[in-house]
């Protein structure tokens, strides 16, 4: 029987086992309050340590307990000097004793519980994943997996194959002669018959009977029933596992119009991209995107934290999508992944052009395209419900239309940004594609 170790280092302080299933006993409360606490604060908070309230009464252990408004009592508690046995005292009322007057009543606090970096993104991004990743590739393998490749003479004990060694064993046995059961059991039979009808007699016939009893044992103890040699063991060889590369490319708009609101709306957004992207895939290549009436590729650092202003032309950023791709991620290979950031201020002629372009090619390259409008939190009532708005979101509403694997939604505050990112990238079964 195979023996497991867990040697993984536990946390400062804290025991791994009792931690983990702490933690699935209370899941559902902890990602509801990890959520709230980054909707209502910074997203880039989520990147860290939180500590995190839950009600004493949803963390305590399971117990019996005497209900304290029924059943008898005939005994004393130790240390007691007021009662004796057979005291008779009044029932106190459901819910009441001593202690419990209204307005006297107390509760136990809040209990806090200190979450890891790892297990808050884990809660944060649990049910989120990038949509429709199919194309798989083994360029760069990351992991293995154990696959049946025949027999071998070595090996554990807990992969012998019995079938393989008992073929090898009846084959040894038959090649070697090796006497069966059945001919030393009808030696003794004869043996027996013998002495029992013609007792003195045919003592020839015994002594020849009893040699060759003698030669079958001895060859049967010479020629093992299994022998060493037959042993085989499944062997085992590591089949590399097919690698999915994605990339995804975000595209945001630092032009005039953008004033530093909607610029920092669209970086909170990203990331919360990029703290996803980082989390649930190893291998996702990030490309950076920054456009005012010219787009160019930059760094992280460029993109989150250096100025830009300038006029506005959308369709340079799909320009730059377009022409990266071409260059560095052939389809075929990759699974592309667009989010794009913008407030919507965009020449009619310039939106007509962002249609065809995404109409014509893009979102046939594309597993999934997001697009998110930052508005004015005065505007978050006039187009919060209607199909009204900008000339580039009407644009992209008729890409949503057509494509199911276009995704968009605005964003007013805040307070808007994660709700509006898991509707986005909730995770969904597969889409057909066209």
């Amino acid at each position: 029987m195979p023996i497991f170790i867990d040697r993984r280092l536990n946390p400062k302080d804290k025991s791994l086992g009792n931690r983990q299933r702490f933690l699935h006993r209370v899941r559902a409360e902890l990602k509801r309050s990890v959520q709230e606490q980054i909707r209502s604060g910074k997203i880039a908070e989520a990147d860290g340590q939180h500590s995190v309230s839950l009600p004493a009464k949803g963390t305590s252990e399971p117990s019996f307990r005497s209900a304290g408004d029924s059943g008898r009592r005939q005994h004393v508690l130790p240390g007691n000097k007021q009662f004796s046995p057979g005291d008779k005292m009044p029932k106190p009322s459901q819910g009441g004793g001593v202690g419990s007057s209204p307005g006297s009543q107390s509760s136990e606090d809040d209990f806090r519980f200190v979450l890891s970096r790892e297990e808050v993104l884990d809660l944060f991004f649990e049910d989120l994943e990038l949509p429709d990743m199919v194309k798989l590739n083994l360029k760069e393998i990351l992991a293995f997996k154990p696959r049946r490749a025949g027999f071998s003479t070595g090996g554990s004990p807990t992969n012998i194959n019995i079938a393989r060694t008992m073929r090898n064993s009846h084959g040894r046995r038959i090649a070697l002669q090796r006497p069966k059961r059945e001919e030393v059991e009808a030696i003794l039979a004869e043996l027996a018959r013998i002495e029992a009808e013609e007792p003195g007699a045919a003592r020839a016939d015994i002594a020849a009977l009893r040699a060759e009893l003698d030669r079958l044992e001895r060859r049967r103890r010479v020629i093992a029933f299994v022998d060493p040699v037959d042993i085989r063991f499944n062997r085992f060889e590591a089949q590399p596992l097919p690698n999915a590369k994605a990339v995804m490319f975000c595209l945001m708009d630092v032009s005039g119009s953008m004033g530093e609101r909607e610029k920092d709306l669209a970086k909170r957004f990203f990331v919360l991209l990029h703290l996803f992207l980082k989390r649930r895939y190893d291998r996702t290549d990030i490309v950076f995107i920054r456009h005012t009436h010219t787009a160019q590729e930059v760094d992280e650092e460029t993109f989150f934290y250096s100025t830009q202003s300038g006029g506005t032309v959308v369709s340079t950023a799909l320009e730059e999508m377009q022409g990266i791709i071409a260059q560095r991620y052939p389809s075929r290979e990759w699974n592309i992944y667009a989010a794009q950031a913008s407030d919507g201020d965009n020449l009619a002629t310039d939106s007509e052009r962002c249609l065809g372009m995404l109409d014509g090619e893009i979102m046939r390259l594309c597993q999934y395209f997001a697009y998110v409008e930052i508005i004015d939190e005065r505007e978050s009532e006039i187009f919060g419900s209607t199909d009204n708005g900008t000339s580039l979101w009407r644009a992209y509403l008729t890409v949503k239309e057509r494509w199911p694997n276009f995704g968009m939604n605005r964003i007013a505050r805040a307070a808007d940004i994660y709700p509006v990112f898991r509707q986005l990238f909730t995770r969904q079964p597969a889409r057909p594609r066209n």
